[in-house]
């Protein structure tokens, strides 16, 4: 019995997913005992009800503690409850079948708050923003939203448990040295090159490339000017790709069985054929939670690159290259041909453009939630290729991710009381926060007049000489240029226009290249 929610201060929930056996819970209690005729509550009002008192104890003991408890057991231990704040939201998870242990709760939460910070990007900074993000005034755009979070999160679960790479968090790949050299060598010059060299890509660049084996990384290229994906980034994108084609491995092995007597020499075995590293000091980042007192996560990531060495062992090297050295029966060849054929997904399943927030390390600096394009394009049953893009307008998410931060630094300073050294309107920080805020409203040229409106109105109120503030409307003129902020980047890269991505004939070229 199993549920994860996002609730507001304000106790209403933005999001919720729970199993069948926690649905049957709720129904029995709010709605099967009903014998007076009245209308038997709607799902989300009885989970509303079942978890106002503990958002509202847990604000509360927020609000005039400073701090709240972050676990807790109930109904005579049979539930376990784990609660994270996250900006002004709260999440919750429970476990009522004894399943799932205390840092099992705190993983899916933290997975739960990067699939919000992968899908909105920098617009999680803003509680009403994000309010009006994961819970849409109209109703079926919220079940749309709600849906598509339900669904990565029932995939999470179902990967978590029976795949390796996402039990222990590591990026696995394939290790064949010719193949993946072929592979990545096709991706950047029959791919990546010819599609950035395309006059017929609007503006959009291809960053990054890759093939997928199931869950496993078979062939990865980026462009000479790319940012380096983190391995919390591309298990997130593992994640979407088996959301939108889940893996059915045994309807693929029927329909895609080899002669018995004959088997394939270069056929992949089991796991056998997916090492996985548990620690490597070269390749290995670390990541630590915040407030999380865990054990670091370790990933395993390989490089994207082709080099003359493997990165896998010696040993898996050489058992490649003998596999090589065998001879491949033609009649094998042909039946596994005629299987796919039959498999072949059509080339109308590409996908419609996504987007996606990822991590970028840049020459200008380090943009997290970087807006990016992603294509998820079938290939064969299980296999696929997903194209990552940078829009024209990406340099503007680098400009207001570093407004953005230059405000948050000063609020927090605020916040804490803490002493500044001289009056707020000569603060270093602030006086370069208002050279750049001045020449980013100019270069918008009015286009936003809201944000320039609450620009002009927070620098005549800040930096005035005659106008005394207290710290309340201070704080409260902070919140507003940055809700203003957040604003505008929520209408270019949430908007209607904000996920277009790569023509549909480039689109299906690349699909029909790659098969």
């Amino acid at each position: 019995m199993k549920c994860i929610l996002i609730a507001s201060e304000g106790a209403e929930v933005l999001f919720y997913w729970a199993d069948p056996d926690f649905l049957a819970s709720l129904h029995q209690r709010f709605g099967a005992h009903d014998q007076s005729g009245d209308e038997i509550p709607a799902l989300e009002d009885s989970i509303n009800t079942l978890f106002a008192p503990v958002i509202i104890s847990c604000m509360t003991l927020l609000e005039r503690l400073g701090d709240t408890y972050s676990c807790f057991s109930a109904e005579n231990g049979k539930h376990l409850y784990v609660l994270r704040m996250f900006g002004e939201c709260l999440y919750i998870a429970v476990n009522g079948d004894g399943s799932e242990s205390e840092d099992d709760l705190c993983r899916k939460l933290y997975v739960l708050r990067r699939l919000t910070e992968a899908h909105f990007g920098l617009v999680t900074l803003d509680s009403h923003l994000i309010r009006r993000e994961l819970r849409p005034v109209d109703s079926e755009q919220r079940a749309h939203v709600w849906r598509l979070f339900q669904s990565l999160l029932g995939t999470y679960s179902r990967l978590h448990h029976e795949d390796q790479s996402f039990l222990v968090e590591a990026v696995e790949r394939l290790i064949h040295p010719q193949l993946c050299e072929q592979c990545i060598e096709f991706l950047e010059r029959q791919v990546v090159q010819h599609i950035n060299g395309s006059p017929e890509r609007a503006g959009h660049e291809l960053v990054h490339a890759f093939l997928l084996v199931h869950t496993k990384l078979l062939a990865f290229y980026s462009s000479r000017n790319a940012s380096s994906l983190r391995p919390a980034d591309l298990l997130t994108l593992l994640l979407i790709v088996q959301d939108l084609y889940p893996s059915n491995t045994s309807e693929e092995q029927n329909g895609l069985q080899l002669s018995e007597d004959k088997p394939s020499p270069q056929r992949l075995h089991s796991s056998e054929s997916i090492p996985v590293k548990s620690s490597c000091p070269s390749e290995a980042s670390h990541e630590q939670v915040a407030d999380d007192g865990s054990v670091p996560e370790e990933f395993y990531t390989p490089k994207a690159s082709p080099s003359q060495q493997s990165s896998g062992s010696a040993a898996w090297s050489e058992g490649a290259e003998s596999q090589g050295e065998g001879e491949v029966n033609s009649a094998d060849i042909q039946i596994a041909e005629d299987s796919l054929q039959t498999l072949m997904p059509s080339t109308s399943e590409t996908t419609n453009p996504r987007r996606i927030f990822l991590d970028a390390n840049l020459k200008e600096g380090y943009c997290p939630m970087m807006p990016h394009t992603m294509h998820c394009l079938p290939l064969w049953p299980g296999i696929s290729l997903v194209l990552l893009t940078k829009g024209p307008s990406s340099h503007a998410a680098l400009s207001l991710y570093q407004l953005l931060d230059g405000f948050l630094v000063v609020e927090k300073k605020l916040r804490e009381g803490q002493e500044i050294g001289q009056p707020l309107r000569s603060y270093p920080l602030l006086l370069e926060l208002r050279h750049r805020m001045d020449k980013f409203v100019k270069k918008l040229g009015g286009q936003e007049p809201q944000l320039q409106n609450a620009w002009l109105e927070f620098r005549n109120r800040i930096f005035s000489r005659s106008e005394v503030l207290n710290p309340g409307e201070i704080l409260q003129a902070f919140c507003n240029i940055r809700r203003q902020l957040c604003a505008v980047y929520r209408l270019l890269f949430l908007g209607s226009s904000g996920a277009q991505g790569l023509p549909r004939s480039m689109l299906d070229r690349a699909q029909q290249l790659t098969r």
